[in-house]
């Protein structure tokens, strides 16, 4: 077991996040947190120099298409289609209070 962490540091954690362990629990925990740090440092130790950093391993490209302007419907056709309309416009049911 690494000696980067011990069972009293999994305690106050847990204590931070407001968790309860069992006895059980708080060993797996303390082992299994110690392997995640030793992984860690596996990792940091790597020579990492001319290495560019990436976040994806394969090239990605925008799949969408351009966001064009193009004429939208004319404003008669779209009121002619609603269910009710009133000066021009939609009229809904009120969203407030009771209907007038």
């Amino acid at each position: 077991m690494s000696e980067r962490i011990t069972a009293e540091d999994v305690t106050h954690v847990a204590g931070l996040a407001r968790l309860e362990l069992s006895d059980d629990e708080l060993e797996r925990f303390t082992v299994q947190l110690a392997a995640v740090l030793d992984h860690a440092a596996d990792v940091e130790a790597l020579d990492t120099e001319g290495v560019a950093p990436t976040a994806h391993p394969l090239p990605l490209a925008n799949v969408l298409r351009d966001d064009v302007a193009r004429p939208g419907l004319e404003r008669a056709e779209v009121l002619a289609a609603a269910p009710a309309v009133e000066a021009d416009r939609f009229r809904v049911p009120p969203v407030l209070g009771p209907p007038a």
